[in-house]
């Protein structure tokens, strides 16, 4: 229990980390569905289009929607964002460096499954296959247009009868897939290129603004667990409380029953001062309404002063 407890603790004092690690998870979650998808186009003018795009850009939200849902900081930055003003300001500086950061690491996995698809190239001959200008390929020379465009929604379907004898088939796909190739190893040098613009210029930009914004946003994230923590203490100091208030009257069955009250005893005095006077339903939810309205200022002298 110790250990599992020390990788608990560790979880919540590097949530950095954790959520770095989680994208990476993500991202090779990404690559493992789409290689264990079997991709069937459905070979219509009409469905084509919507199904190649539907598969290559459906999935990247439900990953950019599920990045959001596991990263804990995006709930903690609506609640800094959405709660009142009260006794402490809000700085904007601090939320939009946790929005970006919330951003930037739910978006690594749906940009990992739209390069992957891309370098794949099955959705995109899927997608634009009746779009293609039949008049670059010789195999369509003799075919009215309704028959063109019944043969070019059929390139991506190789066993297909109408597509066996016909010669431009394999042109279109590879005229197809070197485009899609081609636009998956521009969005990767595109990404890489930012990546490396922003990891070597950041350092000519004012670092004292990130540092703070960086300080604070980890230090709400930081407020936040350590409060959800102190309340759970003081509920189960709080039904502790109650439950020995309500085995009161049965003392004397107790008694009987040889059960053990020293800890009763024993407990009174700790547990007096861990609920600091907060006995009381109203109390707590007074207390609380307060913590959300009115959060007390980012200056701890005035409670060393008093």
């Amino acid at each position: 229990m110790d250990r599992f407890r020390m990788i608990f603790q560790y979880f919540q004092s590097n949530s950095e980390s954790v959520m770095n690690g989680i994208c990476g998870l993500l991202a090779l979650a990404s690559v493992k569905m789409y290689t264990c998808f079997e991709f069937s186009c459905p070979c219509l003018p009409q469905y084509n289009t919507v199904y190649g795009l539907g598969i290559m850009f459906i999935p990247p939200v439900a990953l950019f929607l599920c990045g959001l849902i596991l990263n804990r900081q995006s709930l903690v930055m609506l609640e800094e964002w959405r709660r009142p003003q009260g006794r402490r300001k809000k700085d904007l500086a601090v939320i939009r460096y946790m929005c970006s950061s919330i951003l930037q690491r739910a978006m690594v996995a749906p940009v990992v499954w739209i390069i992957v698809t891309l370098l794949d190239g099955k959705c995109l001959i899927c997608a634009f296959s009746s779009s293609v200008d039949p008049e670059k390929f010789a195999g369509f020379a003799n075919t009215s247009p309704v028959q063109v465009q019944q043969l070019l929604a059929k390139v991506p379907c190789k066993d297909d009868e109408l597509m066996r004898n016909n010669t431009s088939r394999k042109a279109v796909s590879r005229y197809l897939r070197c485009w899609s190739q081609a636009l998956g190893w521009s969005i990767l040098l595109i990404l890489i290129i930012a990546a490396f613009l922003a990891r070597w210029l950041r350092p000519c930009f004012n670092q004292a603004t990130l540092l703070q914004a960086r300080h604070w946003s980890n230090y709400i994230d930081i407020e936040q667990k350590i409060f959800e923590e102190t309340c759970c203490e003081h509920s189960r100091l709080f039904a502790h409380k109650c439950i020995l208030y309500f085995f009161q009257s049965m003392r004397r069955e107790i008694k009987l029953h040889s059960f053990n009250l020293t800890r009763e005893g024993e407990g009174v005095e700790g547990e007096e001062d861990l609920l600091r006077g907060i006995t009381d339903q109203d109390q707590v939810n007074k207390l609380l309404k307060m913590w959300y309205y009115e959060k007390p200022p980012l200056n701890v002298s005035q409670a060393t002063q008093r």
